[in-house]
């Protein structure tokens, strides 16, 4: 069991509301959402924080933010979240050498230099102590407008919350997060770990 019981998901009807956007992303609603409506105020507010940040208002895709997701989360080992933003890259159209390849976007022919990019900064942005540096910054001006390094950053710093809340909680992983966790993560030995219900 998770360290706090999600609750039902008609417990809070505004929260389940705003909820079927992740039906969209992930397929279900997560069980962090289901957990965090215990204080209805940080459901709500971390759903539409959770819109915005994945809202398209630039270059950078609704692919490329998952993968950024799955980089901020393999560095602080989540594997909640692992699972969570591969399943929602598949979903918003990665492509499948991306997706089949993505411990290995540093190197692999599959991803652009402005994606790599990229996923160096949410690499960089996602250590403890934080390693975005000069060169970081001057790659990113290579390839992306300022507008875009502000969505970057907001998922990143969303992860960032979620990676804490979902690591801390225990949060039970479903079934179809697992799927998605196992099919393109485990050849590098993807486990839920503590996400698998018997943790606490």
């Amino acid at each position: 069991m998770a360290l706090v019981t999600p609750l039902s998901a008609d417990h809070d009807l505004e929260t389940k509301e705003l909820a079927e956007f992740f039906n969209e992303t992930l397929g279900f609603c997560p069980n962090s959402v289901l957990t965090m409506q215990r204080r209805p105020a940080i459901s709500k507010a971390f759903i539409n924080l959770n819109k915005a940040v994945m809202a398209n208002e630039g270059k950078v895709t609704s692919a490329l933010k998952r993968m950024i997701a799955w980089v901020s989360s393999n560095a602080t080992g989540c594997r909640y979240c692992q699972a969570h933003a591969i399943r929602a890259a598949e979903r918003y159209g990665a492509e499948q050498e991306q997706l089949d390849n993505i411990w290995e976007y540093k190197t692999h022919t599959a991803f652009s230099d402005a994606e790599r990019a990229a996923l160096d900064f949410s690499l960089a942005s996602s250590q403890v102590p934080n390693a975005v540096d000069s060169e970081i910054k001057g790659r990113l001006y290579q390839h992306w407008d300022e507008g875009e390094i502000v969505e970057m950053l907001g998922v990143i710093s969303l992860f960032g919350y979620l990676n804490r809340w979902n690591d801390s909680m225990g949060t039970d992983i479903e079934e179809g997060a697992v799927e998605s966790g196992n099919k393109y993560l485990g050849k590098h030995g993807y486990e839920v770990g503590k996400h698998d219900g018997s943790w606490y």
